[in-house]
């Protein structure tokens, strides 16, 4: 076929490559809208353990094209133990057919292997977070930073960051879902990207102006979110605090708390919005690429106490949307509460601040992103196959 057939009045032939399909989460979101904007996807990743319903939401119904990682042992619940694999397995795709090639990466999606003649563009959610920012911490975190199986994990990590390293210029353009991400895909991968934050159901989180005297704060109980922290420093107030969430650290941040702590553990999308609603202030303590809650918090009017780093940094707004703490010590987040103590907020303009991250732009801005790539890229071909 003439190079010219091949790309004038075609319509371009797309693969979506996401890292796992395990759960429904703020990545899948981002998912769910690429697969709004396209219906016409083939679908790639290392696993598949979506529920039905899920799959319909996010995947349109569509099944997708697995790794081999999904008939290993245990991969339904145990698949990170297949780390080692992962960069071998997603090269395993066969993507040679396709125009365009979406992933969606936080951790090896962006390394599938492509040719000159297809245009790959990535939306990264971050760089492998435990091989690059947060390597020490999560050898910390999960014992092992010392011993045999210490010496183990870092040396398969080193050679996932090896890996990661060569894989940058499979991708021709990155997407970066804060500016916070775009400094660390600079840092690692010296490649600029355009920031386009991901979307947020701000129509689903509807604006509750009359607030009770509680404040909120909702997340898994792992080690990163810190919901330690926030109810260590609560239980030195008298401060009324719900805790809504379960994970493995569950135990352990009870078995500390105050009786001003109220923990409800898993709560419906119902439940945790009607809270979210009512709360005072949302409490969120974590270092996150973006964090999509806290803007779900804000959509609701509801003001949001969080640390000023990382992607809150850029979505809530210091003494007009909220209030940033400068250090996940609960000295600097007492502070905060005090300062919030002492200000107003209107919920109307925290609103108003929250739709500025609607599913609607996102989505919009994707299309006319991949859209104005691929017709560059059509131009750039047919020229070159004329000289």
């Amino acid at each position: 076929m003439d190079i010219l057939d091949y790309y004038k009045g075609k319509n371009m032939k797309k693969a979506l490559v996401h890292d796992w399909f395990s759960v429904y989460a703020g990545a899948e979101k981002c998912v769910e809208s690429f697969t709004n904007i396209w219906d016409d996807f083939e679908i790639y990743s290392l696993i598949d353990f979506l529920s039905d319903e899920d799959r319909e939401i996010i995947l349109k119904g569509k099944n997708v094209k697995t790794s081999f990682i999904q008939s290993l042992p245990f991969s339904k619940k145990k698949y990170r133990n297949y780390l080692p694999f992962f960069p071998m397995a997603i090269e395993q795709h066969d993507l040679s057919k396709y125009d365009v090639i979406l992933s969606s990466s936080h951790a090896v999606a962006k390394g599938v292997l492509t040719h000159s003649n297809q245009l790959h563009i990535s939306y990264v959610h971050t760089p492998i977070r435990y091989a690059w920012d947060l390597y020490h911490q999560y050898l910390r975190e999960s014992g092992l930073d010392t011993g045999l199986k210490g010496k183990l994990a870092k040396y398969f990590l080193h050679k996932i960051r090896m890996w990661d390293i060569s894989t940058i210029n499979r991708v021709d353009h990155y997407i970066a879902n804060s500016n916070y991400i775009a400094r660390r895909i600079k840092k690692i991968y010296g490649k600029e990207s355009t920031v386009i934050y991901p979307p947020v159901d701000v129509e689903k989180f509807k604006l509750h102006e009359e607030k009770e005297d509680f404040y909120l704060t909702a997340s898994r109980m792992v080690p990163y979110k810190k919901i330690d922290l926030i109810v260590e420093a609560f239980s030195k107030t008298d401060k009324k605090l719900i805790v809504i969430g379960t994970g493995p650290d569950m135990e352990k941040i009870k078995s500390f708390a105050k009786n001003n702590v109220e923990f409800l553990g898993f709560a419906s999308d119902k439940v945790l919005l009607a809270y979210m609603q009512k709360a005072k202030a949302f409490v969120f303590a974590a270092e996150e690429d973006f964090g999509i809650v806290p803007v779900e918090a804000q959509a609701c009017g509801t003001p949001v106490i969080c640390l000023g780093k990382g992607g809150t940094k850029e979505t809530v707004i210091d003494k007009v949307t909220g209030i940033h703490f400068e250090e996940q010590t609960v000295t600097s987040l007492l502070n905060a509460i005090d300062r919030f103590e002492d200000l107003e907020f209107n919920s109307k303009k925290i609103r108003e601040h929250a739709l500025k991250f609607s599913k609607e732009r996102f989505e919009k801005k994707i299309e006319e992103f991949v859209n104005e790539k691929y017709e560059i890229f059509k131009k750039e071909r047919i020229y070159q196959n004329l000289l």
